[in-house]
């Protein structure tokens, strides 16, 4: 029975309005990870998620998991389980730009899953440490990207004698450039083309700019 003067909703809950950095529901990985980590020694911890910083960092980290591994603390199963969790939930929370990410929104998603609180802070650390630079640009060398220009030049031309009529004393832009990855592309382009190109450019940016100006895409504090 409510109580008079009382609403007999129950009030939603702090976490129900918050957004965390995993989601509405964590990885399979981190969840796995989660159970495995509630009897681990601290000093054993602290070592697999050095190996696994180090790994994040683009190092060769065979040797470290080697030793824990040799150490009889956990099986190789196990093992397994904490390294795959701990490398997704750092990867996914350096994804987001730090400006994003609350240290408070992290740490609430890590009590959520039960994780005790010294390692949510060494977690943490990590994350929002000194670290954080170093391991960003390490995604950064690792991640799958396209290659870049690192050569370009251009030149207007006047086809005098050509099989086409339509062709003939027409302007066209010879362009050639060579990518990062050494392979050189040679390419012909009518002025009327480029003009047409030119303007999709100038109109793409423009709805890229007027698209920055929308609240829904700023990020909030």
């Amino acid at each position: 029975m409510a109580v008079p003067g009382s609403s007999s909703r129950a009030a939603p809950s702090q976490s129900a309005d918050r957004s965390g950095f995993l989601g509405a529901r964590a990885p399979a990985e981190v969840d796995i990870m989660a159970k495995h980590l509630k009897d681990l020694d601290k000093e054993l911890f602290r070592k697999i998620l050095k190996a696994v910083v180090g790994a994040l960092e683009g190092k060769d980290c065979a040797e470290a998991v080697r030793v824990v591994c040799d150490s009889g603390a956990l099986s190789e199963e196990q093992l397994r389980f904490i390294i795959a969790g701990m490398y997704a939930l750092l990867r996914e929370a350096l994804r987001l730009p730090a400006s994003s990410l609350k240290q408070e929104v992290f740490k609430e998603d890590l009590r959520d899953l039960r994780i005790s609180e010294e390692f949510i802070v060494d977690f943490a650390s990590v994350v929002f440490g000194n670290r954080r630079t170093a391991l960003e640009a390490a995604a950064a060398r690792q991640g799958p990207r396209l290659p870049g220009i690192e050569d370009f030049r251009w030149r207007v031309d006047v086809a005098i004698s050509t099989s086409s009529l339509s062709r003939a004393l027409q302007p066209s832009i010879l362009m050639q450039m060579k990518l990062t990855n050494g392979i050189p592309h040679r390419f012909e382009v009518p002025v009327s083309k480029f003009q047409e190109l030119r303007y999709n450019v100038a109109l793409i940016l423009k709805e890229m700019n007027d698209l920055e100006k929308r609240n829904v895409l700023k990020i909030q504090d």
